[in-house]
């Protein structure tokens, strides 16, 4: 049973519990003044064509005329408030202007408006990335080269010219604003990119945009565009700027290159020799350290030693005063026995014979413990052959015999 059936009490959502007008308890639904307008205007349409399905009727002789009017009506009319339906999609805003006057902005989701041409909506897609390309054309239909010269080519500080492309993306910020505060935002960015790129670079010299500027002319280009289109009020930000080539015009090209060349050539040999430097002076400065600490050690050793040589010469001179014999004696031993422990040449003799003998010491050593006999003599003078088969024989006295001999030659 429906809740307005006839009859039927305190069934009104709105409270009216069968209240008439008069009896002032009436509880009216909320009105909208938008709704007020269009039931206005569909009681102005009905009474319009009302009439005319009126005298319709009459003219065909009866009432059904009058009643295919205004279904015909009824269905022009549903079709007519249906059209005034639309959905924003979450990338996009809608636009809707009254009569060409702006009334709103909407965001996503279903809207309705009064349809045209009383009111018409705009959608405007804001997250879509646009670029627009300063000094070349990524199509390239339209040029050559792809390249735009009147746009590339600035004049720097330094009264050089530079060929420059640059790239900036940017995005609806207010849709308002982009559509009706500005004649074309797109064109109006174009030419304010530009402009401030002419000035960013007007104010630099060459090599700096050339070389370590790119970065500072971009984030200039980026930070004066964005003041200058916010002033303008063109609803639109910029994301990103993008200097995609810099260098000199294409008749200069291959000097500049040279230049570009030797200056690179330059720093690395710069760097080549910071290189050597910073591996020789520390080899140099430890070598250095290293000599300074060895003839430290040498100066300390030879003081050390000289001081011991002296105090033992000292020591000696007076056991040589108290017994000169013996200790001429143990110094001559001494001495003798440094000397020989040095040396595998013996040559033996004597004051009765002229026959000199050559013992072969080093091939003894070399043959250690094994029975060899001893080569032939190699003799300095005539060789006693009796001396050299009796040596085994008369070791002990040829000991005495060497001693007494080198002993001989010393004192004389």
């Amino acid at each position: 049973m429906a809740w307005n059936e006839p009859g039927k009490s305190g069934q009104d959502p709105w409270g009216n519990s069968g209240k008439n007008n008069n009896g002032g308890g009436d509880q009216k639904p909320p009105r909208n003044p938008k709704n007020d307008d269009i039931d206005e205007l569909l009681k102005k349409a009905q009474k319009i064509f009302g009439g005319a399905s009126d005298k319709f009727g009459k003219k065909g002789g009866g009432g059904i005329g009058g009643r295919g009017g205004s279904v015909i009506l009824g269905v022009v009319g549903t079709v007519w408030l249906l059209s005034g339906i639309y959905i924003v999609d979450p990338a996009e805003r809608g636009v809707v202007t009254q009569f060409g006057s702006f009334v709103e902005e909407t965001k996503a989701g279903p809207h309705w408006h009064i349809p045209y041409p009383i009111e018409t909506v705009r959608i405007v897609n804001v997250d879509q990335i646009r670029t627009a390309e300063i000094g070349y054309r990524s199509d390239t239909t339209r040029t050559k080269t792809g390249t735009v010269p009147n746009e590339s080519l600035m004049l720097t500080k330094d009264e050089n010219i530079v060929d420059l492309k640059i790239a900036v993306q940017y995005q609806i910020q207010s849709a308002n604003q982009y559509l009706f505060d500005v004649s074309d935002p797109d064109m109006t960015l174009r030419a304010v990119v530009e402009s401030t790129l002419r000035e960013v670079v007007g104010q630099s010299t060459m090599d700096f945009v050339l070389t370590e500027g790119r970065d500072e002319v971009v984030s200039r280009v980026k930070e004066l565009t964005q003041d200058r289109l916010d002033e303008y009020k063109t609803g639109l930000i910029v994301t990103s700027v993008n200097l995609q080539d810099a260098q000199p015009p294409e008749q200069v090209q291959s000097a500049f290159a040279d230049v570009v060349k030797a200056r690179e050539d330059r720093e690395r040999l710069i760097n080549e020799a910071e290189a050597y430097s910073n591996d020789i002076l520390p080899k140099s400065r430890g070598k250095a350290a290293r000599e300074l600490e060895e003839a430290s050690a040498y100066h300390d050793r030879v003081i050390a030693q000289a001081v011991g040589e002296a105090a033992r010469f000292t020591s000696i001179v007076t056991e040589y005063q108290k017994a000169p014999e013996v200790t001429r004696n143990r110094l001559y031993i001494d001495a003798m026995s440094t000397v020989l422990s040095n040396t595998s040449k013996v040559f033996v003799g004597s004051d009765s014979s002229n026959n000199l003998l050559y013992l072969p010491l080093d091939k003894m050593v070399n043959q250690g413990q094994a029975s060899i006999p001893f080569a032939p003599p190699q003799q300095v003078a005539p060789v006693n052959t009796g001396a050299v088969n009796n040596h085994q024989n008369t070791s002990s006295s040829q000991k005495t015999n060497i001693r007494d001999y080198l002993k001989n030659r010393e004192l004389r």
